[in-house]
């Protein structure tokens, strides 16, 4: 496991029997699967973050006590988080989800090392309902690409050359199977290939089959054939594993020799906001606003909340599709919907 975070399993010995040490390197490794490798690198950067901040006040972190992280997080809320010991040095506050975070992994990493942290304490849920009502903001949401942006985007991108190729098929799959970006980049050809997977593809004759592993369990995501080849999600993967010769393993994987040659290992995530960023930059997406504006705009979100805002089926298909847990959850990924197309002024006579 990335280091800071202990895992619950101890260190097999060298007087543990054979059988037991083969367990407990098994256990470890489910440890390590009950959660995902963001989540890791984040709880890890997280703690490292909390026990520095100890240290430069001459406090420890256990055992844990509630006054102490009600400190921290109000240091973090007011920016002297990463200050020196008198606190008075001042950085950007972080915001409310990062502070929640950080609490979630304080009590994480207590809990794998056998002590409860009570976050219900007044110490910690005070401030924290404090700091949510003082600095708590609307979430900046990402835009939502809708069909055209996306075809443009598509135009951008080189229809002779490998990383073209995989670029286009992502970008389709992300859009029409509602994807996060994490699930694009976990797919593997066929079922049971590899370790690190999120799901799988099965290519049928009408349309793509795609099996993913969430946080809630596994569901399937249909891809139908689009009405042209050009923006079809389901030929452009056909079309990507062709020239690609992929047989088994990751889906998309880095395109190397100078676009020549495609390697073995699965592309990272961040690789699919870093395309999404650049294709819509470079068709002009939102031209109406500066460069410097459209570059937060667009994330691997915008694909998965483009389909939620331009799909004309019943809502509950959408929530289907996109693994949502209620309607309310699908509602916020409609970006650029017709919010008055139910008006209720007028329904009630006014």
């Amino acid at each position: 496991m990335p280091a800071g975070l202990p895992s619950p399993i101890p260190e097999t010995g060298g007087g543990m029997p054979a059988h037991l040490r083969d367990l407990t390197d098994r256990a470890r490794t489910y440890v390590e699967a009950a959660s995902s490798a963001n989540t890791r690198r984040a709880y890890a950067s997280d703690w490292k973050h909390f026990t520095a901040w100890c240290r430069r006040q001459n406090l420890s972190p256990f055992p844990p006590d509630p006054e102490v992280v009600g400190l921290y997080i109000t240091a973090c809320a007011s920016g002297s988080s990463s200050g020196s010991s008198r606190g008075t040095q001042h950085g950007k506050p972080n915001s409310v989800s990062t502070i929640e975070r950080r609490l979630a992994a304080i009590g994480w990493n207590c809990t794998q090392r056998g002590m409860a942290l009570d976050r219900k304490d007044r110490a910690i849920a005070t401030v924290m309902a404090g700091i949510r009502n003082t600095h708590a903001a609307p979430p900046r949401q990402k835009e939502a690409l809708l069909p055209e942006d996306l075809t443009a985007m598509l135009e951008t991108l080189d229809r002779g050359s490998l990383r073209g190729l995989r670029d286009r098929a992502m970008l389709l799959i992300g859009f029409a199977g509602g994807l996060r970006r994490s699930e694009i980049t976990g797919l593997d050809l066929a079922r049971d290939q590899t370790e690190d997977g999120r799901g799988w593809i099965e290519i049928l004759d009408k349309g793509l089959l795609v099996t993913l592993r969430g946080k809630t369990g596994w569901r399937e995501v249909e891809i139908g054939r689009g009405s042209s080849d050009a923006t079809c999600p389901v030929s452009a993967t056909e079309t990507w594993i062709k020239f690609a010769k992929l047989a088994k393993g990751p889906l998309f994987r880095r395109v190397n020799g100078k676009g020549k040659d495609v390697g073995p290992e699965r592309l990272n995530d961040q690789e699919v906001a870093r395309l999404v960023k650049r294709a819509a930059l470079a068709a002009g997406v939102r031209g109406d606003l500066s460069e410097s504006q459209r570059e937060h705009l667009f994330a691997g979100h915008s694909l998965r909340a483009g389909l939620a805002s331009s799909a004309e089926v019943d809502e509950r298909y959408v929530q289907k599709h996109l693994g949502h847990a209620s309607a309310e959850m699908t509602r916020k990924y409609q970006r650029r919907r017709d919010r008055f197309r139910v008006n209720l002024t007028k329904a009630a006579g006014l």
